[in-house]
């Protein structure tokens, strides 16, 4: 099993309907791909005084092959649709994890 996780910085001014936005539609959004069986969102404790809120998303996926296929197919989109959204209030960066256990 793998698991895609996108960490994101958020600026204070939106991360109240930052994180109503994921939840509501961007999650979703990702979901209905077919791709991923599960996500979850996961916050950062301790970083209060950082400027903004720290989210993990995590998504998994069977297979590194699935997960290609989100790469090519479905991640440019909503990857667009969420830096047009939140244009220099977000920072990010993604990981790839295998579940060994």
């Amino acid at each position: 099993m793998i698991v895609y996780n996108v960490t994101v910085n958020v600026d204070n001014s939106v991360h109240v309907e930052w994180l109503n936005w994921m939840r509501e539609t961007h999650i979703p959004d990702v979901m209905r791909t077919g791709i991923f069986q599960e996500n979850r969102i996961l916050k950062l404790i301790g970083d209060e005084d950082s400027g903004g809120h720290t989210y993990a998303i995590q998504y998994t996926c069977m297979t590194m092959n699935d997960y290609n296929t989100y790469e090519q197919k479905f991640a440019p989109a909503l990857q667009k649709a969420h830096a047009d959204r939140y244009k220099d209030k977000f920072v990010a960066f993604r990981t790839l994890l295998e579940v060994v256990t």
